[in-house]
């Protein structure tokens, strides 16, 4: 029995005046349409914008920083969300540190701190509660004494 196996060839991702053509040929159409007609596709079928983006900046003159991870100079590569070291108290008056700053931290999922609040300095302490450490107090106030 013959069995015809379908071949689908990837379409080459246009770039510089073949983009800018295509892009205004299609300018009628959603932006999603128009970058999927321009070859901008991964191998999953997934939508590459950034890629669409960066190249139609490109092909208008526009010299980007290169965005491959193996450029050492420092500041062109992206690297994806980095930790900004900045927080903000939420609408519940919950204040998150995020699993950028534990696992920087070496903290485990589990592990217990009591909280000192230093009022001189606005600082908040984490201290890491031990079974031997649980009852020490320094003088400053703890978040337990603020909750009364």
């Amino acid at each position: 029995m013959f069995v015809e196996e379908k071949v689908i060839t990837p379409v080459q991702m246009l770039e510089g005046k073949a983009l800018l053509d295509k892009a205004r040929a299609l300018s009628n159409r959603p932006e999603d349409q128009i970058a999927r007609a321009c070859g901008y596709v991964g191998p999953s079928g997934r939508l590459l914008k950034k890629s669409f983006y960066r190249a139609l900046v490109e092909a208008k003159g526009y010299k980007l920083p290169s965005h491959t991870s193996s450029d050492s100079s420092g500041g062109g590569g992206s690297r994806g969300r980095q930790a900004e070291f900045r927080t903000r108290v939420h609408g519940n008056g919950n204040l998150l540190i995020g699993h950028a700053y534990t696992r920087r931290m070496g903290l485990e999922p589990g592990q217990e701190f009591k909280i000192e609040i230093h009022q001189e300095t606005g600082s908040i302490w984490l201290l890491p509660l031990d079974e031997g450490n649980e009852g020490s107090s320094s003088g400053e106030s703890s978040a337990g004494d603020q909750a009364g």
